[in-house]
């Protein structure tokens, strides 16, 4: 039982000169100007929808949101979000956006199997934990405000 154990550590101790080092500044750097630029976009849409459709600042947030999600989906379709994906990582993946191409990539691995049981059934298998610790996460929240508001009142 020692001797498995030494050998694992060995071996990893041995690979670790090949391995290459992770570039944490350089990857933040690449996340963070891919994660603006998609808020700039956003913000420019939002802007149009504002400028042209003259909706008021309450109500622009909505269609920008779909807005967004539908440029996600068809640069997934077409297979440019993941090369944007894998140039930012994280920066292509926290906004709406790469929740959008999480469900559109499980749609399209899936659509050989049919629309119900291939699309409907697989679609939200990676981003239903999203949406279930979102919808929890905010339900905690909510309670934590209501009696945060009852002490104060």
């Amino acid at each position: 039982m020692a001797t498995k154990k030494k050998i694992k550590d060995d071996y990893k101790n041995s690979i670790k000169k090949y391995q290459p080092k992770p570039k944490y500044f350089f990857n933040c750097i690449k996340a963070f100007l891919v994660g603006g630029f998609i808020c700039i976009i956003g913000q420019g849409i939002q802007n149009f929808y504002m400028t042209v459709f003259d909706f008021t600042e309450k109500d622009v947030g909505n269609p920008t949101v779909a807005t967004l999600i539908l440029i996600s989906s068809l640069l997934t379709g077409f297979g440019l979000y993941d090369k944007i994906g894998q140039f930012a990582g994280a920066g292509s993946a926290v906004p709406v956006t790469g929740f959008a191409n999480s469900m559109t990539s499980a749609a399209m691995e899936y659509k050989s199997e049919g629309v119900v049981l291939g699309i409907a059934t697989n679609m939200f298998k990676l981003a239903g934990s999203v949406i279930v610790f979102g919808a929890v996460s905010a339900y905690i929240v909510g309670i934590i405000r209501y009696f945060f508001n009852l002490t104060i009142s």
